[in-house]
């Protein structure tokens, strides 16, 4: 049985495509010939658009676009605007990334010119169709994009809060291990004493004359399990020591060479370079390397497995650089591998009590990388706890992407549009000269030709609309302008009617 918000999501998108199709049924009723054959293939292909933009949302843009080009090069079809600045939001808000939207306005914004040129023969319809596709996709989308983040800040927000709820869990958790512990410390004190006093009398029964000699060795037995008790309760309760006692220093039991090998051993490509003395370690400097080295190499194991890691191991004096950095992931993390959160905490916290710094993050590759600085000098300070928490730095980060979306929201439309203001500037040239029309052709055409003869000894390109002082277009005529020379505010005016030359004129300017 479909879930419930499987089922919603599918009204949802039925509600959606009948709502972009109003325009286009309401376009046949007007039985317009044109409108009828596009609405008969525009609502299907709406239809498969709204299919495919939950999965493919950039291919679901791409259908009205195509549509509302192929009705209008200058994208001037309000069949289709609706459609088009719907699609533009889903697939704002529907993408992961962004750099393939971006490929797709770039094509479309390219492909315009030469469909205006060859469609329109006339430049000016390339800025139209440029503003039309900014308004109606460009703006939606951006909307989309910031609707997408604003989700996610929200989303990290709920994760963040329930990080936190089980981080307080585990801090009660701690507190009850301390309270056992403190506990377990005064068992110590209280049976130690105990069994003390214990040994204490059955020495002292031990010597006493008046007992014979198997009563003696009795005794002695009692004294010996006393003190071998003590001794098993100080080992075993001795575990749980407070936290500020300094843990006890023990050798390694392998150095960086023997761990890469056996990591190496289960699969992993590792490449190690080693620089320098970096076996002669002080012992806490030693346990942290052999540490960092652990942590890093089991991350990358989990959770980018089959990338290639390069460990890289510098002694310069009195500093050791440790960095562990993996290559991007070539297959799927580990199903069932969760992490949570605490072990680079842990590790830059035994990185901070030998006076070194870490850090950790991903590389500009993809990969990621844990570099550490460690000092070798026996009995270096601590460094001070002022590293953020990972919660903080994620929400912080999730903050920033939404404040730089918000920001390109207003700001790249402007910039679209700036630029095409600029753009009209070289437009203008180009279409002004090649809109000219030689002085010694238009002489040549005579009223009442054929629109198919005179078409042909016609520059490439009309000139952009008519100029400011020219007089109105004669009723039932349809007109098509071109310059008299560049830069000229004349033109000559060559009206038709029923495919014919009706009259021709110059207009505006100093004729």
């Amino acid at each position: 049985m479909r879930s419930v918000p499987g089922r919603f999501s599918r009204l949802l998108d039925l509600g959606l495509w009948l709502a972009v199709c109003v325009p286009l049924v309401t376009a046949v009723v007007s039985l317009h010939e044109r409108e009828v054959v596009t609405a008969a293939v525009g609502v299907p292909l709406l239809g498969a658009a709204m299919a495919l933009s939950r999965r493919w949302p950039l291919a679901a843009l791409a259908v009205p676009v195509a549509l509302s080009l192929t009705l209008d090069v200058q994208m001037f079809t309000p069949l289709y605007w609706a459609a088009l600045v719907l699609f533009g939001y889903l697939a704002g808000q529907r993408m992961a990334t962004t750099r393939p939207a971006l490929w797709f306005f770039a094509t479309v914004a390219v492909v315009g010119l030469p469909l205006c040129a060859l469609v329109l023969h006339d430049l000016w319809g390339w800025p139209a169709q440029l503003l039309t596709l900014l308004l109606t996709v460009g703006l939606p989308w951006l909307l989309g994009r910031y609707r997408r983040q604003y989700a996610e800040l929200v989303g990290t927000g709920w994760r963040l809060a329930d990080r936190l709820e089980r981080e307080q869990q585990a801090v009660a958790d701690r507190a009850r291990l301390r309270e056992r512990a403190r506990i377990a410390g005064d068992m110590h004190d209280s049976l130690g004493h105990d069994l003390t006093l214990i040994a204490v009398r059955a020495g002292a029964l031990e010597l006493d004359p008046k007992l014979d000699a198997r009563q003696q060795a009795a005794v002695g037995e009692l004294r010996e399990a006393a003190g071998a008790a003590t001794e098993r309760l100080r080992e075993i309760i001795g575990v749980l020591r407070a936290d500020d006692e300094q843990p006890p220093r023990v050798p390694l039991a392998e150095n960086a060479e023997a761990l890469v090998e056996r990591v190496r051993n289960s699969g992993v490509t590792i490449a190690l370079e080693r620089l320098g003395d970096t076996d002669d370690l002080p012992p806490m400097v030693g346990l942290a390397v052999h540490r960092l080295l652990q942590e890093a190499l089991t991350n990358a194991a989990k959770h980018a497995p089959g990338a290639a890691v390069h460990v890289r191991l510098v002694r310069n004096g009195a500093i050791l650089s440790l960095s562990v950095v993996n290559d991007p992931a070539t297959v799927a993390p580990l199903p069932g591998v969760a992490s949570g959160g605490s072990g680079l905490v842990g590790l830059d916290e035994r990185v901070r009590l030998v006076g070194g710094t870490l850090r950790t993050g991903s590389t500009s590759e993809g990969g990621f990388e844990v570099v550490a600085e460690l000092p070798v000098t026996d009995g270096a300070a601590p460094r001070a706890a002022t590293r953020p928490t990972a919660s903080a730095r994620e929400l912080a980060h999730a903050r920033r992407q939404v404040r730089r979306r918000l920001v390109q929201t207003i700001v790249v439309p402007l910039a679209v549009l700036a630029g095409i203001l600029l753009l009209m500037i070289p437009i203008s040239f180009v279409s002004s000269s090649f809109s000219v029309l030689e002085r010694d052709r238009y002489e040549q055409l005579t009223v009442g030709d054929a629109r198919s003869d005179v078409q042909p000894r016609l520059p490439a390109f009309t000139k952009d609309g008519p100029p400011d002082d020219a007089p109105p277009t004669p009723e039932g005529e349809d007109c098509v302008y071109y310059t008299t020379r560049t830069a000229s505010a004349a033109a000559y005016r060559l009206c038709f009617a029923h495919e014919r030359l009706a009259s021709k004129a110059i207009v505006g300017g100093s004729r």
